[in-house]
Order: structure tokens, then C-alpha cells, then sequence
């Protein structure tokens, strides 16, 4: 069977020919509209004046007041932050550090505690700076939709109103090259919309009467007349960024118990110090050297690289699937997606596309038609139904650059098909068992070919007389071979077909895919009987599915991922995780990632507990300068923290789409 494709301007070049550019502007925070960087930009100036001052012999009188203020600025944000957990009954990390510095200034080191004020000011900005630039990559998708858009009136007249103030059933007019301001339907006009940026579709897609557009998308060269059907804070954009936010709000179980943790060793930590210093005082050390000793231990055996060990790596990979169009709901999803050892995969809108599609044309014999004639008329009898067969037929049919001519007389049976006239001959279009059928009849053994391969036969009569039979199949995804055999190669384990189709289309769609192990005919509670089974057996078991019958597994599974173009809102919301453009192949990629960013956690505890160890034995073994255990400490921090960061780079998810197709 042979298709064409139609060859559309690309919606940019009709944008640039308006003078609308089709790429929306980048929100990234400025450094300085961060108050932590402020401030810790003002104490390492007034640092930087001071420190000349004092090596050059200025007197006391220059330097001093410029290192009070070095403490002020860089210091008094985490102090207050210390003293508010102090009346919590929560013993802060940062309020030891401060209580350090001005221990150090106590017994004239002032020098050595501005130092140790400045580089923790400025470590606590890199965080800052880290944690905008994080959720800029996020909420620069709302960059997608513009500010205002075009709202028609009940008189016909036009007023421009922020996308904002936009209602559910208002109409929004959408000109050529402009960017779509609300998820709706349109009412009127025809045109191309680039919306690669919700679906991933690499070509614009063709819109008319009828047909969803998303915020956010671009309009190509028609004019649309667009009815609002979700407020802004309900669209597909919004969503995903109320989704990704919502993530970085909570914490992995690493993190929790590094945090349970953390109170207990900060006391053992007072406590310790405490020992360092009174205990050589007691045996008739210097109180100077006692206490810098115990200062410096206290600051070298602070556990701030510990606690940034978890969240960084975990919230940069979640920024970084969803930059690619998976959307993780939480850091603990991230965390679970990269112990899974066992798959099942859904049938209907996961392995397959979920669309119906024309995928075969026989002419019978006899009839005298070719195959663009036979489908132009079984697509003219079908077009006013709206049936998702006959939409399937319709499409085939536009997709051959057909000529549809107008069906008059239309008349529908549900269950049996459709009836027209089209150019005064009587076309009847529908199941082949409405017809007499025998053995011999010249379309029984082309209607049960196709059933045989899976596919629905669709018969096409004109004037009483069969003339044709249509083969109609849901297509399976491109990538979902390959899915399969990631998926395969990552869990160690070939994932498992839950299905509620029945068997003999199941087999036949697991044995393309490579699956072996297939469960068909399954009312939902029979595929969380499935799931439990892998689980009792010592299975964590992945379940990716997009209907209502997939929920109450997707939410049985350890971990549950939805198809997000396809699937139903209970399906979205039960879900872990939802693949926005619908591609498998973002699945093994994933979880690849999530594996990476548990072995990014692992380095980081490493490192820190290699810093800490190492400079605790110093100091308590020989001496160690207090200016080399801050360095020490907040240097540990910094690498800690840029370490997690680097799977916000674009390599990250390269390398994860390469693992995860081995």
C-alpha cells in the first residue's frame, strides 16, 4: 500500500514572516537577584580590602571594622537561620560555623574566621545559584506561552487580555505565526502548529474543526479561532512545572536519614569539641591553642558535605528528564526508578500508539477500482462519523492527498457502520459480517486474512455489491522494539505483556516486541495480581501503562510510569513518573539516569567522608592552621555540590540514552 507525505511551510518561517520569533525567551535568574549571592559578594570585598590592609601593617583601626563587616554581611543570614532552628530544639550545622568564626576572632584570629565567613557565605550562594538555575530550566517552560492573547467578543470585536485572565469557554483568536495562549479546541480556520515542545512530534502538525491545540505551541501560516477548554493554571505546561516543582520539594530516603542522622552527630559534635578543647587545658595547654584546636575541629568535622551529599544530584536529574520530556514527581521516584529489576508493559496506548490506522487497501476483484479510489470513496461515506474507524479511514485518505467529495443521505448503525451517497452511488461502509459471507464469497478470505494478522476488516460496498475490504490496526510505537530489548538489557529480565486485549492479538504483538512472557484478557485487579506476584518473588517491578485499567497497578508497582499524550488522568496522577511525548525510548533512558545519579550520591558521601576523616586527623594528630580546615571543609562542600550538579548537563542525558540502549 502506498502513502505520500504533504509537505507544509514550517510554522517558523511564517513566524519570522510576521515578525514573531518561534523561539520563546529563556528565563534564567540573575546571579545578583539572589540575596545569598548579595551578600556573600559584599563580604568577600570588604574581605578582599581588609586583607592588604592588615599584611601591609595598616593599623588596627583600617582593617578591623572592615572584617566586622565581612562578618555582618557574610554571616548574619545563616546565623538568624541557626537561631530560628535553635528554638525549633534543632541543632543547625550553619550556626556552628558562625559560632566557630567568632570563636576564632575571640583569641585574634580575626583574619582566619572573616575567611571562614566569606567562603561559607559564598558556598551557601553556589547552592543558591544551583538551586535557580535548576528551576529556571523548569519554569522557563511557562516562557512557552505569551503574556497575552487575542480574546474575541460576543460582538465580533477584538480586545487583548493576559493569557492569565483567560476562562474555559472563552474564544481566543490565534494568528499566523503567533504562539498559542490556552489549551482549547478549534472552533474555525486551518492551519500547522509546531508543538514539538508538549508532544515531541518533529513536524507541524495539521490542525482544522475540531482538533486540540496546547498553550504554548506555535501557529503556522492560517488563522485559528481557538475555545478555551482548561484555565491557565490547568494546562499541559502548567502542569508540568507544578509537577517538576513539586518534585524538588521532597526527599529521598537518603536524604531523610542523613538528615535523622545529622542532629545526632552535630550534638556528638558539641560534644567532641568541647572534649578537644577542655581536655588539653586540663593536662596545661595554652587556652589559645586549645581553643583554635577545638575550633578547627569543629569546623572540619562539620557535616555540610554530608547533607548536600543526596539532593543535588537527585533534583539535577529530575530537572534533566524533564527537560526531555519525563516528567518524575518527587526525588524519591528518582531515587526508586534505578533499583527496579523487573518490567510490564501495557498493550493498548503504550506498546502501541492508541490510534487506529489504516494500514491495508484491497480492491476486490472485479471491482474496477484502484486502491486511491476505493479508500476516497469508503473516506467520503466515513467523514461526517465520528467514529474513531471512520477517523482512522479519513485520515488515511487525507494522508494520500485525496479528493473527498461530498456524502449526501449519511446514516449511521452503531455496531454495523455507516451509509452515504457520494457522487449518486449508494456506498455502505462497516463490519464484514452485515453482509452474506461464504466461504467462496471473493472478500471472506481477504476479511480473514486480515483478522488473522490482527487487524480489523472493514468492508466497503457500492450499490449493494462488495468492492473492497480495508485492513485497520493500532501501529506499534517505532521505538518500542528497542525499548523492550533496553529495558531487557537493564532489569536483566525481558519484561512482561499485561493486557486486557485478547490473546491471539497480544501473541502476536509480544512476538514483533521480543516479549515471551504474555498475560492477556486482564481485568485491572487481575494485572495487580500479576505485579504482586513479581513483587512476592523479590521483584521490583516496574508497570508503564496510559488507561484507567492501568491505574490500580501503576499504583501497586514499585514504581509506575504513564504514557502522558495518551493517558487518562487517573493514569497520570497515579503514576510516579509520566513520559509527556509519549516516547518508550525515554523509559530505559530514565532509569539509566536515576542509576547514575544513585552512584553521583554515593561518590559524594565518599568524598565527604574521605574530607572529614582526613582533616579530623590532622587536627587532632598534629595541628592543623585553622585557614587550611576551612578550605578544607567548605571546600569539600563546593565539590560535593558541583558533583550532583553535573547531571544537569546535556552529556548527563546523552550518556543515560546510550546506557540504556545496550
Amino acid at each position: 500500500m502506498s502513502s505520500t507525505l504533504i509537505e507544509r511551510p514550517a510554522p517558523e518561517a511564517a513566524a519570522a514572516a510576521a515578525g514573531v520569533t518561534g523561539v520563546a525567551p529563556r528565563r534564567r535568574t540573575r546571579i545578583f537577584a539572589l540575596p545569598e549571592a548579595r551578600w556573600a559578594a559584599a563580604a568577600l570585598l570588604l574581605f578582599l580590602i581588609a586583607l592588604p590592609l592588615q599584611l601591609t601593617g595598616a593599623p588596627a583601626w583600617a582593617w578591623g571594622p572592615l572584617y566586622a563587616l565581612a562578618y555582618a554581611t557574610g554571616g548574619w543570614e545563616p546565623a538568624w537561620a541557626g537561631l530560628q532552628a535553635l528554638r525549633e530544639k534543632s541543632l543547625d550545622v550553619d550556626l556552628l560555623m558562625i559560632v566557630a568564626a567568632l570563636g576564632a576572632a575571640a583569641v585574634g584570629q580575626v583574619m582566619d574566621g572573616a575567611l571562614l565567613i566569606v567562603i561559607f557565605a559564598t558556598s551557601g550562594a553556589l547552592e543558591a545559584i544551583a538551586t535557580a538555575r535548576t528551576a529556571d530550566s523548569v519554569r522557563g517552560l511557562l516562557d512557552l506561552a505569551p503574556a497575552t492573547a487575542t480574546r474575541l467578543l460576543d460582538d465580533g470585536t477584538e480586545e487583548s487580555v493576559p493569557t492569565e485572565r483567560l476562562a474555559v469557554g472563552d474564544t481566543v483568536l490565534v494568528r499566523p505565526g503567533e504562539r498559542i495562549g490556552a489549551d482549547g479546541r478549534v472552533l474555525d480556520g486551518a492551519s500547522e502548529v509546531d508543538q514539538a515542545t508538549i508532544t515531541g512530534e518533529p513536524l507541524p502538525v495539521a490542525k482544522g474543526t475540531g482538533d486540540e491545540v496546547f498553550a504554548g505551541t506555535l501557529n503556522g501560516t492560517g488563522a485559528l479561532r481557538v475555545k478555551v477548554e482548561r484555565d491557565a493554571s490547568d494546562s499541559v505546561i502548567a502542569r508540568i512545572v507544578k509537577m517538576v516543582e513539586e518534585a524538588s520539594e521532597t526527599k529521598a530516603p537518603t536524604q531523610l536519614f542523613i538528615e535523622k542522622v545529622e542532629q545526632r552527630y552535630s550534638i556528638g559534635m558539641v560534644v567532641a569539641t568541647l572534649a578537644v578543647f577542655a581536655v588539653p587545658l586540663a593536662f596545661g595547654a595554652a587556652f589559645t591553642g586549645s581553643l583554635l584546636r577545638a575550633m578547627t575541629f569543629m569546623i572540619v568535622a562539620s557535616p555540610c558535605a554530608v547533607v548536600l551529599a543526596t539532593m543535588p544530584p537527585l533534583l539535577s536529574a529530575i530537572a534533566n528528564a524533564g527537560r526531555h520530556g519525563v516528567l518524575v514527581k518527587s526525588a524519591v521516584v528518582m531515587e526508586r526508578l534505578g533499583q527496579v529489576d523487573a518490567v510490564a508493559l501495557d498493550k493498548t496506548g503504550t506498546l502501541t500508539e492508541g490510534t487506529p490506522r489504516v494500514t491495508d487497501v484491497h480492491p476486490l476483484t472485479g471491482s474496477g477500482l484502484t486502491e486511491d479510489e476505493l479508500l476516497a470513496l469508503a473516506a467520503a461515506a466515513e467523514h461526517p462519523s465520528e467514529h474513531p474507524l471512520a477517523r482512522a479511514v479519513v485520515d488515511a485518505a487525507r494522508a494520500r492527498g485525496l479528493a473527498l467529495a461530498t456524502a449526501e443521505d449519511f446514516a449511521s448503525a452503531p455496531g454495523i457502520g455507516v451509509t452515504a451517497t457520494v457522487e449518486g452511488r449508494a456506498v455502505a461502509v462497516g463490519a464484514p459480517a452485515r453482509l452474506p459471507a461464504g466461504p467462496l464469497s471473493a472478500h471472506a478470505a481477504v476479511v480473514g486474512e486480515l483478522e488473522d494478522g490482527g487487524r480489523t476488516a472493514v468492508l466497503v460496498e457500492v450499490d449493494g455489491v462488495p468492492v473492497g475490504v480495508l485492513g485497520i490496526a493500532d501501529r506499534l510505537r517505532p521505538d518500542a522494539a528497542a525499548t523492550v530489548t533496553a529495558l531487557t538489557a537493564l532489569t536483566g529480565t525481558a519484561p512482561m505483556l499485561v493486557t486486557g486485549d485478547n490473546p491471539r492479538a497480544a501473541a502476536r504483538l509480544a512476538a514483533e516486541v521480543g516479549i515471551t512472557d504474555v498475560r492477556a484478557g486482564l481485568l485491572p485487579q487481575d494485572k495487580v495480581t500479576a505485579v504482586r506476584e513479581q513483587e512476592s518473588a523479590g521483584r521490583k517491578v516496574l508497570v508503564i501503562g496510559d488507561g484507567v485499567n492501568d491505574a490500580p497497578a501503576l499504583a501497586a508497582a514499585h514504581t509506575g510510569i504513564a504514557m502522558g499524550r495518551a493517558g487518562s488522568d487517573l493514569a497520570l496522577e497515579t503514576a510516579d513518573a509520566v513520559i509527556v511525548r509519549d516516547e518508550l525510548a525515554t523509559v530505559p533512558a530514565v532509569v539509566a539516569l536515576s542509576r547514575r545519579a544513585r552512584s553521583f550520591v554515593v561518590q559524594n558521601l565518599v568524598i565527604a567522608s574521605v574530607f572529614i576523616t582526613v582533616l579530623v586527623v590532622w587536627d587532632l594528630v598534629a595541628t592543623l592552621p585553622l585557614p587550611l580546615g576551612v578550605l578544607g571543609h567548605e571546600g569539600s562542600t563546593v565539590i560535593v555540590g558541583l558533583n550532583g550538579l553535573r547531571l544537569l548537563r546535556e552529556a548527563a542525558w546523552t550518556r543515560a540514552r546510550a546506557e540504556g540502549r545496550r
